[in-house]
């Protein structure tokens, strides 16, 4: 492995002059500075991360809060942790993974022990119980999500709210005036988590101004369930013509079970999904929908949190425009029923 001093006698300076070119601690001329850089380039040096963390009072790490529950779609949040860390990368920042439901106890122990230099927090919450304690300490931060009170904070998300609202203009444009949403899972609703409960909101808003009748259940997903939360909506509604999933265990059921029923898609009823792109057009019918752009709200959380670190940035709410991709799910209501 190669060594400071090595690095030193090899640009013909003092190790100390190496070692301020890769602190920035003291000014060194342009001259001198490039010679270092290039014969760190030359001989492949990597610094000690531990001497850098002290001679720095950095860690070069990102500590990335995502919790994996049960009830949650896993891989839109390791493609978001994914694009993460590949940017962070970029950066000369590596991240530190933290998946325990551990809640406030996990800030305290980032703040607390010196682990990260900042946070990036997913899974948000309306009301969550961690922004408190965010609020109060002086480590950069980042929400991939929306509380219900921004203040203080910075927050990168898809706008949920307009994604929503996408959806049932889109079915109300094919003359579809019921229309039921098969959302997430019943404990997603209970923690009161950001993206579902705007994603009813903008639903439910739009819903009313266009004179569309709106019935929303959650769903665990999965055929079983998928089975008994349809059951229940056409027994309710069964003028029902128009569906918005939010739920991607819930999508291939839901269309297996329209299947069986003989509904045809989208000459009897049309489907839209609030989906990664891959599960949209590996569905067996290609469905319409409004795509999570996973990757996009990773490198958004950490160019913002890079800002912080730099003392550049400001708290902000970055909230990416939903784009809905029509496909072969949704068509014109049947006749009669518009």
């Amino acid at each position: 492995m190669v060594t400071l001093a090595e690095v030193a006698q090899h640009a013909g300076v003092s190790a100390s002059t190496v070692s301020y070119v890769l602190s920035g601690k003291r000014s060194i001329s342009a001259t001198t500075r490039q010679r270092v850089e290039q014969s760190i380039r030359d001989l492949g040096y990597h610094p000690n991360a531990g001497a850098r963390a002290l001679a720095s009072s950095r860690s070069n790490i990102i500590a990335l809060m995502i919790p994996l529950r049960t009830d949650m779609y896993v891989p839109v949040m390791m493609e978001i942790a994914i694009a993460v860390a590949t940017t962070a990368r970029t950066h000369g920042y590596d991240v530190l993974l933290l998946t325990g439901e551990e809640g406030p106890d996990a800030v305290r122990r980032v703040t607390g022990s010196g682990l990260a230099d900042a946070m990036i927090l997913m899974d948000v919450q309306l009301d969550d119980e961690r922004l408190p304690l965010l609020r109060e300490t002086d480590q950069p931060s980042v929400l991939i999500g929306l509380p219900s009170d921004t203040t203080g904070l910075t927050c990168v998300d898809l706008d949920f709210t307009a994604t929503g609202a996408l959806c049932v203009e889109h079915l109300a444009k094919f003359g579809h005036r019921d229309i039921a949403v098969i959302g997430e899972a019943p404990a997603v609703y209970e923690r009161h988590t950001g993206f579902a409960e705007r994603t009813l909101d903008g639903l439910r808003s739009r819903s009313r101004e266009l004179g569309v009748r709106l019935l929303h259940r959650p769903c665990e997903g999965g055929y079983d369930a998928m089975a008994l939360t349809l059951a229940r909506i056409l027994d309710e509604r069964p003028g029902t013509t128009g569906f918005v999933v939010q739920n991607e265990s819930a999508v291939e059921p839901l269309l297996a079970l329209l299947r069986q029923q003989g509904r045809a898609v989208p000459e009897d009823v049309s489907v839209v999904a609030v989906c990664p792109d891959q599960v949209a057009v590996q569905a067996s019918v290609r469905l319409t929908s409004v795509a999570i752009p996973a990757q996009e709200m990773g490198r958004h959380a950490v160019a913002q949190l890079i800002a912080k670190l730099d003392g550049r940035g400001a708290d902000e709410v970055v909230l990416i425009a939903p784009e809905l991709t029509v496909r072969a799910s949704s068509g014109p209501a049947p006749s009669g029923t518009s």
